[in-house]
């Protein structure tokens, strides 16, 4: 029996994702699989695309599962490892005249 990261591997892998995607590349990643496989408009074999869309529903139905029950953090440092590069320098510098880059927020 596999585990759930060995699903959810398999799953990323099948949709051709890296290990860190946003919900938008994950999405843009489905519909375009689904619509190179899927079997009203694929030039290949029909039971082969046939094939093809099933794995890639299942992968995206495990990935979506596994995002929509992910219980994320919203701590201060939680959310400083996901600052932008801009982000990054406004929290360490501020409007610091030399390092800093001014800020609107």
């Amino acid at each position: 029996m596999k585990s759930k990261y060995q699903k959810i591997t398999m799953a990323r892998k099948v949709l051709g994702l890296a290990e860190r995607a946003t919900s938008e590349e994950i999405k843009l990643r489905y519909r375009n699989l689904l619509k190179n496989w899927h079997p009203d408009t694929c030039e290949e074999n029909k039971a082969t695309c046939e094939e093809m869309t099933a794995k890639i529903v299942g992968a995206y139905e495990i990935i979506m599962d596994y995002c929509d029950h992910y219980r994320f953090c919203f701590s201060e440092q939680e959310v400083k490892l996901h600052l932008s590069e801009a982000e990054w320098w406004v929290d360490r510098f501020g409007a610091d005249p030399l390092w800093g880059k001014d800020s609107e927020d």
